[in-house]
């Protein structure tokens, strides 16, 4: 008997990692973003860590309901298409056997072969087949509404605790140059871990997060700037 094997790959982790990095960046940038602009307008230093406390707590539960929301839209896609597909299984299999058997000659087996595949794999997992080969739905790229808002809350509530940490430490004349570079660093981190962790390229990954990012700063510095000279 021949040993089961399950090869992993890094797109089996697509669907935690895309929630878990968009909450953490999210959360750095954000709440960073923030803490510069409510800096830079000259508040005090208990304001601005009330502010820090509560664009976590904000964020975190937005990012949680929205990832909720998104996910359980496609979720409730992927179940209606399930549902239609068992029912056209059930009501017209030879038709259905045709459709798969038409769709793995286009991936370039011969008639006899893609036939022959297509009545076993139907034998044994009908729904599963047609889910797989005509709807592009598997285990591990299937929409997890709870698990992407989790991932999303927590990921962002750890990203937003790092500048608000250096908030807690750091003097309040030090608090602008500190904030941006402690962040940039944390994102660079961030960047690279998660083009790590995907397979891509770690160089890109870090560059594309810490641009985007250092921009969205500097556009916060400069409105709390501006507020603070007119208000």
């Amino acid at each position: 008997m021949a040993a089961h094997h399950k090869e992993k790959h890094s797109i089996d982790n697509i669907g935690w990692l895309r929630a878990a990095v968009l909450g953490a960046n999210d959360g750095i940038v954000s709440t960073s973003s923030l803490i510069l602009g409510v800096a830079a307008s000259h508040a005090t230093h208990n304001s601005i860590l009330i502010a820090g406390v509560s664009a976590l707590v904000a964020g975190a539960m937005s990012m949680a309901t929205g990832e909720y929301v998104s996910v359980q839209s496609q979720a409730d896609t992927e179940a209606a298409a399930l549902e239609k597909e068992r029912i056209e299984i059930q009501e017209n299999p030879k038709g259905e056997n045709r459709e798969l058997t038409g769709i793995y000659v286009e991936r370039g087996l011969e008639v006899p072969l893609a036939k022959e595949v297509a009545t076993k794999l139907m034998d044994h997992d009908a729904l599963g087949a047609h889910a797989r080969d005509e709807l592009g739905i598997t285990d591990a790229m299937s929409a997890k509404p709870l698990q992407a808002a989790l991932a999303s809350a927590l990921s962002f509530a750890v990203g937003a605790a790092l500048p608000l940490l250096v908030v807690v430490v750091v003097p309040q004349e030090h608090l602008i140059p500190v904030i941006v570079v402690a962040s940039l660093v944390f994102l660079a981190i961030l960047g690279g871990l998660a083009a790590k962790v995907g397979g891509a390229n770690i160089k890109n990954g870090v560059l594309r997060v810490t641009f985007w990012s250092a921009l969205s700063m500097a556009v916060a510095a400069g409105v709390g700037t501006l507020l603070g000279t007119t208000v």
